[in-house]
């Protein structure tokens, strides 16, 4: 599980440091328009968008209070594996090493 724990936290360290040098330098509606306009750009984003709502359906099953669940897909929605890795990393710390209770959440039992 520490493996895991650092792979969480290294995806959290990267997305945020990526995230950061985009809004500091990047103009989003410019080079999200050059994005859209290519497409490979836009096989990028559906292949990006599927991997969010498989994963987002991970975290629905998980939690059983809907509105967690509907902030957290959300927050995927919104800020991608940023929101990912730190969901995966929460679920780490709180599963006390229990990989069951990691993957099903308060469903485990």
């Amino acid at each position: 599980m520490k493996i895991a724990k650092l792979i969480s936290l290294l995806g959290l360290l990267a997305m945020s440091a990526v995230l950061i040098y985009a809004f500091a330098f990047g103009d989003f509606a410019a080079e999200g328009a050059w994005l859209i306009s290519h497409p490979w750009g836009i096989v990028s984003l559906v292949d990006l968008y599927v991997g969010f709502t498989i994963f987002s359906m991970w975290i629905v099953y998980r939690e059983r209070k809907p509105l967690v669940a509907a902030v957290w897909v959300v927050l995927m929605m919104l800020l991608g594996f940023w929101a990912g890795s730190l969901y995966t990393l929460i679920a780490l710390q709180t599963s006390g090493n229990d990989w069951k209770r990691f993957w099903y959440g308060k469903r485990a039992g």
